[in-house]
């Protein structure tokens, strides 16, 4: 079977077929520019203000259809092919508002405007996925969108209030995506640029291996800024988003096998089932509109030094099956990197599947995370520990930190100071005063090195207090 060329998508129930695309032209810029759609703003152009938000729905396990928030000033185009857009203008196409519009209104959710396009485009998401949300949920659905004028009380009110209004008729989804069904890859070439999707594995290691120089592409949430921000042109891109044997998070005897290509929103659930003790850190991460574009191997690809889920799978021993044509190989994830945005990946490898162990014993897993904002926002540091006591002694004490080092890496000094010893605070002191042998921070906009190193070290002792107390989710939690 030949490779495509169109990339086709629905948008308000019609299938859109488009040629010669730019491979990495945003879908927000399709909106705007294109199609004069003014609804969805520009006001960051990198994920992080919300007012772009957008909806992509598309056919999950054969003919569910999943529905979720995306910033579209990041997502490239081409990654659109085989789902439905659905935009702020799609809400309303006859003038009837839709309950999430009318809400905003009724309680005066809205001053200046411009961020409310993404806010309802948030609160839909919500309403077509969760029929009964609480606060908290309520919080973290809108923690992707920034307003600077209503102070959020009349928004989280209007989320409240749509429910309450006669709920409209659905439109049939599955079908329309099924139309889009297609076996083929999609190849696209534009002015000397390629783009490459591939349908399946194999298919994506003989391309990977033919363009080592290639760009690979998940959720574009690091790329995105590529483009946006720093203005680079990509010549090769080759997007993993439609490879499903990437996608997938199982549960084995041993391990939690994540693909590299599982979006956080998918993989986040399993791995807080098994480690309640990193749902802080998880809710934190990011926002929702990243985390449902963003993937777990992105991350850990990207190799940021501050990059929230290594710490905590660093602890856990997690390991990483890497891929070079037919050959696969598995190295530690606490070896993957080697310096500051260098990792272990030789050319012509890719990122296959993460493996997570499952938790073994009693042992206690925890991850904090320390920025200047609850949501949102990025790490000065990022802490993660994994404790095993016998009879209050240290059997094992693994620690890892993000933000302190040009890699996010292990507290070699300190986990010495503590494993074998009694855990008690003469042993959180000692190891304290390690944690200054361990690393060596730097000082930028988010904190200064001295506070950084004071930070992580009250961190440590945070968990230490953790452990004594049965309970922690009522004692130690962030306010909202």
């Amino acid at each position: 079977m030949t490779d495509r060329t169109t990339v086709r998508f629905v948008l308000d129930g019609e299938i859109v077929e488009i040629r010669d695309v730019d491979p990495t032209r945003t879908v927000l810029q399709y909106l705007r520019e294109d199609l004069g759609r003014k609804g969805s703003k520009e006001g960051c152009a990198e994920g992080d203000c919300g007012a772009c938000t957008v909806v992509i729905a598309e056919l999950v396990d054969g003919d569910r259809v999943g529905v979720r928030a995306i910033n579209s000033c990041i997502q490239f185009l081409p990654t659109l092919d085989g789902k439905e857009l659905i935009t702020v203008e799609s809400l309303s196409p006859e003038d009837e508002l839709h309950p999430a519009q009318d809400a905003m209104i009724q309680n005066h959710g809205s001053q200046c405007g411009f961020c409310t396009p993404g806010f309802v485009m948030s609160m839909y998401a919500l309403y077509e996925t969760n029929g009964n949300p609480g606060r908290r949920e309520i919080d973290d659905a809108l923690a992707g969108n920034l307003c600077r004028c209503t102070g959020y009380r009349p928004i989280i009110a209007a989320v409240t209030r749509m429910y309450a209004a006669a709920r409209p008729a659905s439109p049939e989804r599955a079908q329309l995506l099924s139309k889009l069904k297609n076996e083929a890859s999609l190849r696209i070439e534009h002015k000397g640029r390629q783009f490459f999707a591939p349908q399946d594995v194999d298919e994506l290691a003989s391309l990977v291996k033919r363009y080592p120089d290639a760009t690979i592409l998940a959720g574009g949430t690091d790329i995105g800024l590529w483009v946006t921000k720093q203005h680079r042109e990509l010549d090769t891109v080759i997007y993993t988003g439609r490879v499903a044997k990437l996608q997938t998070v199982a549960v084995t005897e041993s391990h939690i096998d994540i693909g590299a290509a599982a979006i956080l929103s998918d993989a986040v659930p399993t791995l807080v089932q098994h480690y309640p003790g990193l749902d802080e850190m998880f809710r934190r991460f990011a926002s929702p509109p990243i985390r449902n574009a963003g993937t777990l191997g992105g991350n850990i690809a990207n190799g940021s030094p501050i990059g929230d889920s290594m710490a905590a799978l660093m602890v856990l021993d997690t390991s990483l099956v890497l891929r070079r044509g037919d050959v696969e190989r598995e190295i530690l994830l606490q070896d993957f990197y080697h310096d500051y945005m260098v990792n272990d990946l030789q050319t012509g490898e890719f990122l296959l599947r993460i493996k997570v162990p499952l938790p073994t014993g009693d042992a206690i897993v925890r991850s904090h995370k320390w920025s200047k904002r609850f949501d949102q926002d990025i790490s000065a540091v990022c802490t993660a520990y994994r404790l095993q006591l016998d009879d209050n002694v240290v059997v094992s004490f693994r620690m890892a930190c993000g933000g302190l080092a040009a890699t996010v890496r292990s507290a070699a000094n300190t986990e010495a100071a503590v494993n074998g010893k009694q855990w008690n605070e003469a042993t959180i002191n000692s190891a304290c005063q390690a944690l200054a042998m361990d690393f060596s921070p730097i000082t930028d906009m988010r904190a200064s090195a001295d506070i950084r190193l004071r930070a992580t070290q009250n961190l440590l002792r945070r968990f230490y207090a953790e452990t004594l107390d049965d309970r922690l989710e009522t004692v130690y939690t962030y306010g909202r």
